[in-house]
């Protein structure tokens, strides 16, 4: 009993303590947990307040009625998806869209970088990485439509492969090229802004280790391989691990504006269908159903892929 006691006595001074040495650091680090405020108070409003919308998914919710005012009808829409022929063109065309990101896409940053990391003239590098990272500032919306001046009926690329080939190839309506033309424009407004994370991991190579490879007569290859990768081996893993959780993400703004009735086949993804029934055909439980569907599948990938990498010998997300 009085070791109990003792052990509870304890336990209230170390967190009498604790609070004591937050407070401290609080009070000397004021300014630096003021720029915390307006962040926290972003993913309070706009992540964490609107979750309670997450009970849309099971209910018959008529906006009139509100949330708490619906008619509970439980699992009905999950149901009512899974029965629906459709779901596995939805579900289809949303994994091969993902896995061609991440076979083509995510390692697009990480050559990249380490060919940026390979430059010897310091301005020719900065003046490069700025060029690379407006595209990420271009609207997508932008970006379409520049897509449709030079793939389209009247473009130079339509042109060009009509003459070289003695027939067009028809970039914006066959289905059979529209997930390249995805992929394309992807990799092409996003892989100089994703060099900074890894340019970022780069820094930290203790460049001692270069010198005495050099020494070894180890060539710009085998740095690479053997010094410079194993070094941002962790980054990778991690980046890897939160592109698992947005596996199921395909971005349903991109593909709405490239899609038409040619292509529709293999435009409709996960994201385009909780769009077209949400907000156009006003079925809000069936949107939210499908929607919260993919963040449990979404949350499930992440934590597998977490353990994968840590039965893999890495530190994983957490």
């Amino acid at each position: 009993m009085n070791k109990a006691v003792t052990k509870r006595v304890a336990m209230h001074g170390t967190g009498r303590e604790y609070l004591r040495r937050l407070s401290a650091d609080i009070r000397r680090d004021r300014w630096l947990y003021a720029l915390l405020v307006p962040g926290v108070v972003y993913f309070l409003v706009f992540k964490y307040l609107p979750m309670w919308g997450v009970v849309m998914a099971f209910e018959n919710y008529v906006p009139f009625s509100g949330v708490f005012g619906s008619e509970w009808v439980g699992m009905k829409w999950f149901g009512y998806f899974f029965l629906s022929p459709a779901w596995t063109r939805y579900l289809a065309n949303t994994l091969v869209l993902s896995l061609m990101n991440i076979v083509f896409y995510f390692p697009a940053p990480i050559i990249l970088a380490l060919l940026l990391n390979e430059m010897q003239s310091l301005r020719y590098k900065k003046v490069l990485q700025t060029l690379l990272y407006v595209p990420h500032f271009i609207s997508i919306v932008i970006v379409v439509s520049i897509t449709f001046v030079i793939f389209g009926s009247s473009g130079i690329i339509y042109r060009l492969t009509e003459k070289m080939l003695g027939q067009p190839i028809k970039y914006l309506s066959d289905p059979g090229v529209f997930r390249w033309m995805i992929i394309g424009q992807t990799v092409w407004k996003e892989t100089g802004w994703g060099t900074i994370i890894f340019l970022a991991a780069l820094t930290n190579v203790d460049v001692q280790l270069y010198e005495a490879a050099m020494v070894d007569g180890a060539g710009r290859l085998r740095r690479l391989w053997h010094i410079t990768l194993p070094a941002i081996r962790s980054t990778i893993v991690l980046m890897l691990i939160l592109r698992m959780g947005s596996m199921l993400d395909t971005g349903y703004d991109h593909l709405i504006l490239m899609a038409n009735s040619l292509n529709r086949n293999v435009s409709q993804t996960l994201d385009v269908f909780v769009y077209e029934q949400g907000l156009k055909n006003g079925q809000y439980s069936y949107a939210s159903a499908v929607g919260l569907m993919k963040a449990v599948v979404s949350v499930t990938l992440v934590v597998s892929a977490n353990k994968i990498a840590h039965a893999l010998g890495e530190q994983g997300l957490y």
